[in-house]
């Protein structure tokens, strides 16, 4: 680690409770709604208008989307009160034997050595709760202290001997936390601890796994882009982990983790985060494309906010980060954590006391005279992970929908029956929030809704029918789902079009194609560029493919393809296909950008740029954006650089300004960046006006 850069005490603290704490949360576990109207607040405060745009699909929730942690030190996890609970919240995918703990775990004996296990614990036992609750298992498969043999031999008794068809395997839990970078929680073994070195092992991993069972899933562990440790690099090393590890694993990984415990300075700073990940995520999959191995499927297999654990404010953050992941693309998130125990103590803004514990279910201990409630109780955090289902079950579309105001995150799905649900959260701790819903590609039939509401220290969510004006309060620090019914004819008889596939892309074209509805002949199909909140028609075609021209180069797109019937009706969206331009390849100039290091909040980055054109420049200027909010410019060399926002403007200094024609010299600067979560690489650049290559 580098000096001055702390680390997150996410897996510190994780592993703490895990080892230190747990033997006494274990013994503790072995011996054993409110629903008041809330004020309204200020009456003249102005509706915030909340807009769902159902011509825009952001993906079908799978049945692994609403996943958890289980963990071999909580006596708890297979009991028949936490299996029905789990049942209840309609948790699909179970992930064992529990973090840091995965790589240290034995599958064979039920041994963590220097660590604690507690009795039923053992895999098969966790194997009932998964069948039972209907969640299907991922499994760490031990990288720190095991082997590939022992690996192998788990998947053989898992899925041959078994028949538990477990589909889904880690390579191990945060093996970047294994002291290569400074800071080690993690076991890891192995003589070599490099990422290289992780990389390789994962291929034999795999090999040997896959020889027992070719069905099975292998998960390559990765960082989160503006996460610790991403951008480190060690000793001698010319690359960080994800640059190491994505290449060597490309096509031998079939997918890729992640965790994110994004923290924040208090409950508001908290509650912002959600709207970071998408970014992060965003770039993760730039990473992967670069790195040879576009569209891994991504797996968050821990999430927590670290504020406020067991209240309110992280019940929402969980919420909002959920539906951000999966709309992005992530196919299971998995919350850390069942159960975990107490902390210190505090008071959360709602006056609530937070025992500072990382589980949705409450272990019934003590810290001093300040006891948590009864055994089994659940927490806000597992009301949070019950709403999900509120708004959307596998199956279920999730479509776009915006906010015009921070305090209010909005999240919608198109139900399988023809039904629209909203899920609304209000952050502000104080006041009610009224919200007026608009509406894109579905008419609602102005019945009565079903309203789902979580409150503010309640111990239950309420659920009744209301008369739909489109408009809404919500109690203050409340997640409320809104479902309303389809106007009869409004709805096109044909399905979604295929997931589209780019064909051929340019810097100012691309093709996309699709397979056809069903449900009936369509008249033509539509390509929509997503926008929000609105979208825009781009092409339209009789076929299976559309080329659209005109585009801005090197830019990233997010298109939906929807069929019209004869009626003029559109069918619900395909699912949504990624799309880049590139950069002019006879440009008058090229540009190579490149990190040259980075920190988790900061990074330098290098810039050179030549002028590949036939007469020389004097006296040049070079402008790009950075493609984040959260990115800036903090330091610079060997230029001087100006900033308006996201955009930048570089200019020379005495000894590099002038550009000489056809490629005879170049100029390099350099800048130091500061990020808040993502911070993608700028795609375009401009050379006194002229768009350049981008090498």
């Amino acid at each position: 680690m580098r000096p001055g850069i702390s680390l997150s005490s996410a897996p510190l603290r994780r592993r703490l409770a895990a080892c230190a704490s747990v033997v006494a949360l274990g013994a503790a576990l072995l011996a054993g709604g409110g629903t008041a109207l809330a004020d309204p607040g200020d009456p003249a405060a102005p509706a915030v208008d909340v807009t769902v745009n159902a011509a825009e699909g952001q993906g079908t929730i799978p049945g692994t989307a609403y996943g958890l942690n289980s963990a071999v030190w909580d006596s708890q996890m297979n009991v028949p009160e936490v299996q029905n609970l789990l049942s209840a919240a309609n948790i699909g995918m179970l992930r064992y034997p529990g973090g840091s703990y995965g790589d240290i775990y034995h599958w064979q004996d039920n041994t963590a050595p220097g660590g604690y296990v507690a009795p039923g614990t053992d895999f098969d036992s966790f194997m009932g709760t998964a069948k039972k609750v209907g969640a299907q298992p991922i499994l760490i498969a031990n990288y720190g202290s095991g082997t590939t043999k022992e690996a192998a031999d788990w998947v053989r008794y898992a899925n041959v001997t078994q028949h538990y068809g477990a589909k889904y395997w880690e390579i191990g839990n945060e093996l970047y936390g294994n002291g290569h970078y400074g800071s080690g929680w993690e076991q890891d073994d192995h003589a070599d601890t490099s990422p290289t070195a992780y990389a390789h092992n994962v291929i034999n991993y795999a090999t040997a796994m896959k020889a027992v069972d070719p069905s099975v899933k292998i998960g390559a562990v990765l960082t989160l882009p503006g996460n610790w440790p991403d951008g480190v690099m060690a000793a001698g090393e010319t690359a960080d982990w994800n640059h190491t590890v994505i290449p060597l694993i490309a096509g031998k990984a079939d997918f890729v983790i992640v965790h994110w415990y994004p923290g924040g300075s208090d409950a508001a700073g908290m509650l912002n985060t959600p709207s970071q990940l998408a970014g992060e995520l965003a770039q993760l999959n730039d990473q992967l494309t670069a790195g040879g191995a576009g569209g891994t499927p991504v797996a968050l297999t821990e999430l927590n906010s670290n504020v406020f654990e067991d209240t309110q404010p992280n019940a929402l953050f969980g919420a909002d980060a959920y539906l951000t992941a999966l709309q992005s693309g992530v196919f299971t998130v998995d919350w850390w954590d069942t159960h975990n125990g107490p902390g210190s103590i505090s008071t959360a803004p709602d006056g609530a006391t937070d025992y500072n514990d990382y589980g949705i279910l409450s272990s019934g201990t003590c810290v001093g005279t300040v006891c948590e409630p009864p055994l089994n109780t659940p927490f806000a955090t597992y009301h949070a992970i019950s709403m999900l289902s509120r708004l959307g079950t596998p199956g279920d579309q999730l479509v776009a929908a915006g906010s015009g105001s921070p305090l209010v995150a909005a999240h919608a799905a198109h139900r399988a029956n023809g039904d629209l649900s909203v899920m609304l959260i209000n952050k502000d701790p104080a006041n009610s929030r009224t919200v007026a819903l608009h509406y894109a590609g579905f008419t609602p039939d102005g019945s009565a809704a079903t309203v789902a509401t979580f409150r503010d220290q309640a111990s239950a969510i309420d659920t009744t029918t209301a008369a739909d004006t489109g408009t809404w309060t919500l109690p203050p620090y409340s997640i409320t789902t809104v479902t309303v019914h389809p106007k009869s004819g409004t709805s096109s008889a044909l399905s979604a079009p295929g997931a589209p596939k780019v064909t051929a892309a340019g810097a100012t074209s691309a093709t996309v194609s699709w397979t056809p509805s069903a449900g009936g002949k369509a008249d033509r199909y539509e390509v929509y560029r997503q926008l929000g909140t609105t979208s825009e028609l781009l092409a339209t075609s009789t076929g299976t493919s559309a080329t659209v021209p005109n585009l801005t180069p090197g830019s990233t797109f997010t298109w939906n393809v929807l069929a019209r019937d004869a009626n003029g009706r559109l069918s619900r969206p395909s699912d949504p296909v990624t799309v880049r331009t590139g950069t002019p390849q006879n440009a008058p100039c090229t540009v190579s950008y490149g990190l040259t290091g980075g920190w988790g909040n900061g990074f330098n980055a290098s810039v050179t740029v030549t002028n590949t054109g036939p007469t020389p420049i004097t006296g040049w200027t070079l402008a790009f954006s950075f493609p984040s909010s959260g990115e800036s410019v903090s330091g610079f060399w060997n230029a001087n650089l100006t900033t308006e926002g996201t955009h930048v403007v570089a200019t020379p200094v005495d000894w590099n300004g002038t550009l000489a024609a056809n490629g005879g010299n170049s100029a390099t600067f350099g800048f130091t960046g500061a990020n808040n979560g993502a911070y993608q690489d700028p795609t375009v650049f401009t050379l006194n006006g002229a768009v350049c290559t981008t090498l």
